[in-house]
């Protein structure tokens, strides 16, 4: 009866050991993903901050000089990609969009040189580049999260309990080749 009772306890406290260890797994990775869905809320925060400057620096340019047409079409239609984006995936995907259009309206910029004096354009295009660094630092936030969860949810033993409670690995917010090509124009110089 002794060893009975004794297989018994050790039967007992092997299952609350392994219990506590999965449960804590299973803790770390629901925080690590709500830690990643937060940060992504401040990307699309910044994102959202920087669209919304996009028609007052657009309008502030078109005031000032005739451009092509098409620049402003596209910028239009990547930011009603943006609003109609449902998923993480798309928005990235809405976001490229816009980082390509973004970059063929600077390339106009930097054909008129003389946009920098004009007060309006000026004020736009600082807090532009202050909402695009924004936007940088919280995709690089955001991406580090995204790899720390990655490695959690591939690492022996958490990739066992990560497949069988269905944690998956989370994409990076990336930038195509296309719209990473975005360059910001020297106005101190004109070039």
């Amino acid at each position: 009866m002794k060893r009975f009772v004794l297989v018994l306890a050790v039967l007992v406290l092997l299952v609350v050991v392994v219990g506590a260890s999965l449960a804590g797994t299973y803790n770390s990775l629901v925080k690590q993903a709500n830690a990643i869905d937060g940060q992504w809320a401040q990307v699309e925060n910044q994102l959202q901050r920087r669209y919304e400057l996009i028609p007052g620096l657009v309008e502030a340019v078109k005031g000032y000089q005739q451009f092509e047409s098409g620049v402003f079409t596209q910028i239009a239609e990547a930011r009603a990609k943006l609003a109609g984006a449902g998923t993480m995936s798309a928005k990235v995907d809405a976001a490229n969009q816009m980082e390509g259009a973004l970059s063929r309206l600077l390339a106009v910029f930097e054909r008129y040189p003389e946009l920098r004096a004009i007060e309006v354009y000026t004020r736009f295009m600082d807090e532009f580049t202050g909402t695009a660094n924004r936007v940088t630092v919280e995709r690089q936030r955001f991406n580090d999260l995204v790899r720390t969860y990655n490695q959690s949810v591939r690492l022996f033993p958490t990739v066992f309990v990560a497949r069988i409670l269905g944690f998956s690995q989370r994409a990076y917010f990336t930038i195509s080749d296309a719209a990473g090509k975005l360059t910001v124009p020297d106005f101190t110089t004109g070039k």
